[in-house]
């Protein structure tokens, strides 16, 4: 892709920089930002492929990352939890999914859909190791939002673990979310 440099000012300001914040990130003068800016100045290839870079690394600093959409105060039951019980927090916690955790390991998650797809005459006498799914894709707190995007793309939700412990878990809703905070 080719770095537009007569986008400079959309791009800063999309950045919430002013041009002196700019110029020194990207070690060029205030004045020459400004005459980039106005279009008084055509800067040689080094200066442009200089800003591209500063653009870049400020544009990847401020992409959002797991951390900052994910919800923290995360509900979980054990595998030996009951259904109804599970029923009852998520309707009370207005969730639709609880992973469910053994000796700090999770292993599986309980969705509305894998309650539905059982027998519900037989509902109440099952736990939840008896309808639990697969436990969803598991990501590190600073998981850049494309790479999220992706992955709700196929999954009802992620996970966010740091140091083994879950910190944290990211539905479709929360990205969606997300996009205008």
């Amino acid at each position: 892709m080719v770095f537009d440099i007569t986008q400079i000012k959309k791009i800063r300001k999309q950045l919430n920089l002013t041009q002196k914040e700019f110029a020194l990130k990207a070690g060029i003068s205030q004045s020459m930002v400004a005459k980039v800016e106005s279009g008084r100045l055509d800067p040689t290839y080094s200066k442009v492929k200089q800003i591209e870079n500063a653009l870049e690394q400020l544009s990847n600093q401020h992409e959002k990352q797991a951390h900052d959409i994910m919800v923290k105060n995360i509900f979980s039951a054990s595998p030996e939890i009951g259904v109804l019980k599970i029923i009852d927090v998520m309707q009370k916690k207005a969730i639709s999914q609880l992973p469910i955790i053994e000796k700090e390991r999770i292993v599986g998650i309980v969705t509305e859909t894998s309650i539905l797809s059982k027998n519900l005459q037989d509902i109440k006498n099952l736990l939840a190791k008896d309808i639990m799914d697969e436990p969803p894709p598991i990501i590190s707190k600073n998981t850049r939002l494309e790479v999220i995007t992706q992955l709700l793309r196929f999954y009802s939700c992620i996970l966010v673990k740091e140091r083994g412990k879950l910190i944290g878990l990211i539905t479709r809703s929360d990205l969606v979310k997300s996009l205008v905070r």
